[in-house]
């Protein structure tokens, strides 16, 4: 079965086809921007590179790609997107989201459409859900979406897009919506919080009692190769997690012990941190370390029969494994 994986140098990306390259039913094919890549993005798989075929699709918003890349292809897996940044401003931010995460992924499934392509697997966002939730009260796949930013305001119009062009086409659409990615070479803010914790520097949530969903990236890859195939996923919703929500000193504390490190935890209110965070203009971080994000796997569970392959506590050990066995991530 031909799989095409778009944002195959990405985080999730990589992951994905190290895991499909692995699978005797599957012939993946890693889609990028430009050709040729480098050869470091496979350097903790020797064997990848006779098992994935590489293909060019260009600058998607501008649909200049050759459709024969589609040819014999049974799914496509859309991971490549104009990811959230923190730091980002100016008033043109939704137009360049847009390009890439609507035009681009539209443009795309309107190819694969015509092409015979049976399913489109879209990673989303759960930004498309909101920014936060009630501490008990997790969002679920089927509410109404509330995004709060340019990133989930064009994963939402790209989800809508491609649910219009299913029920135009036929073609099958699954949209995956994780919360926040972690797993081995993550970066962002996860990436920051590892450094920290390594250093063993003393971090002001120990008072903290929020609770977040996370996901690891290897049980993300099991839940969108599920999606790939299995008859219950057409045409759904699916919010993605590990099944374990995390306060903030919680997360601290399972990186340390993962990392062989003494979690060192100062207890500060939550107000002081928030009036700080204020002042030195990084209310969004705040807001994310302080505050409530839970999802509701049950749909996923359920319509699926899926279970998340390992544990928050495996899957944090797991970012600091040196090597993964091929195709066991």
């Amino acid at each position: 079965m031909g799989v095409l994986v778009t944002g195959a140098n990405g985080f999730i990306g990589r992951a994905l086809l190290l895991r499909l390259a692995a699978m005797e039913r599957f012939r993946p094919i890693a889609a990028v921007r430009t050709l040729p890549i480098s050869e470091s993005v496979w350097s903790n798989s020797a064997s990848i590179g006779e098992a994935v075929r590489y293909v060019e699709l260009g600058d998607l918003a501008k649909g200049a790609f050759d459709s024969a890349l589609l040819n014999d292809v049974s799914a496509v897996v859309h991971c490549a997107a104009r990811v959230h940044v923190m730091r980002e401003s100016g008033g043109d931010s939704l137009t360049s989201f847009r390009a890439v995460n609507v035009v681009g992924t539209l443009n795309l499934a309107k190819m694969a459409a015509s092409a015979g392509v049976k399913r489109f697997v879209f990673i989303s966002t759960v930004k498309v859900n909101g920014e936060a939730t009630v501490l008990g009260e997790p969002f679920h796949a089927d509410d109404l979406p509330a995004p709060e930013d340019a990133y989930g305001l064009s994963k939402l119009e790209a989800e809508q897009g491609l649910k219009q062009l299913a029920a135009k086409t036929g073609m099958e659409v699954v949209i995956i919506r994780p919360p926040l990615v972690y797993g081995r070479g993550v970066k962002g803010n996860f990436g920051s919080m590892i450094k920290l914790v390594e250093k063993e520097i003393p971090l002001p949530f120990g008072a903290i009692r929020n609770k977040r969903s996370l996901v690891g990236v290897d049980n993300l890859v099991d839940l969108i190769v599920r999606c790939i195939d299995h008859p219950a996923a057409a045409n759904q919703v699916f919010l993605a997690g590990d099944g374990q929500d995390l306060s903030t000193p919680e997360l601290v504390r399972g990186l340390a012990m993962a990392m062989g490190k003494r979690a060192r935890l100062i207890p500060l209110p939550a107000g002081v941190l928030r009036f700080g965070a204020t002042l030195l203009g990084k209310r969004a971080l705040a807001d994310r370390l302080l505050g409530s994000l839970q999802v509701d796997i049950t749909k996923t569970r359920e319509l699926l029969d899926w279970q998340p392959r390992h544990s928050v506590e495996e899957g944090l050990r797991r970012c600091f494994v040196t090597s993964y066995q091929e195709g066991r991530v």
